[in-house]
């Protein structure tokens, strides 16, 4: 289910984008992963242009472009990957990249079972969950795995990588693969294992807005904000790495 974040509530009215006459609401899909991070945007966004009230839908990215496809209304998408944002080319303007992130082990608060590598994965006394391999965040994963010859048995694939923290963080699941910015945001609840940076990888999150956009100012106001030294400073105080090549 998606999470809708309503930030600046204003009374709506008939019209204008589903606002009072001269106010937008302004509809933005973006990764489960960057709840917090837009969350904070958002506001300051809002703070910029009180006459836009902006309405954030966040999922998995898989997800996200298929509500996109199936015609549900959207001004912007922002992804976590630059693969799920191509599945949708046709239905957008050219897409930015915005920030990267990267991935590393969560485990329960204390590491009780005493996880230090992505070989401890595979242990069979161990209970493993991942982002289901449509997610970002769990082809990232099993990206990682393959590379480092480690063969692990998931419980449950989750569709959003929030599900992934979500299982640890309730002991449903000794260990999972996460952004850093998940295992950031949730400490005290869970930890984190890092990944040495050499078996690593980088996610790549682009934004773009939505050419069937009624509101394609407010729109590309919005993109603008969070490409911004302003935006990227933000997303930077999350944990988020400075966006790489596209």
């Amino acid at each position: 289910m998606l999470l809708a974040i309503a930030l600046l509530a204003l009374p709506l009215a008939p019209g204008c984008g589903g606002g009072e006459a001269g106010r937008v609401d302004l509809t933005v899909f973006a990764a489960a992963s960057l709840t917090d991070a837009f969350t904070a945007l958002g506001e300051e966004f809002t703070a910029a242009h009180p006459d836009i009230t902006v309405v954030f839908s966040f999922a998995g990215s898989q997800q996200l472009v298929a509500q996109l496809q199936q015609a549900a209304p959207a001004d912007v998408l922002a992804t976590a990957d630059t693969k799920t944002m191509d599945t949708v080319a046709d239905l957008t303007t050219p897409s930015e990249i915005f920030a990267g992130n990267k991935l590393a082990i969560a485990v329960a608060a204390g590491n009780p079972d005493g996880i230090t590598s992505l070989d401890d994965l595979a242990r069979e006394d161990l209970t493993v969950v991942l982002a289901a391999p449509e997610v970002p965040a769990g082809k990232y994963a099993q990206e990682i795995l393959d590379d480092a010859g480690v063969t692990v048995r998931p419980v449950s694939l989750e569709e959003s990588v929030k599900g992934v923290v979500t299982k640890v963080s309730l002991g449903e699941a000794d260990a999972g693969i996460a952004y850093v910015t998940d295992v950031a945001a949730a400490l005290g609840e869970i930890d984190g294992v890092e990944i040495p940076e050499e078996m690593n990888v980088v996610a790549t999150y682009p934004i773009a807005v939505v050419t069937a956009s009624e509101n394609a100012d407010a729109a590309r106001a919005f993109v603008d904000f969070i490409l911004s030294s302003q935006g990227r400073q933000v997303l930077q105080d999350y944990g988020f790495l400075p966006p790489g090549p596209s």
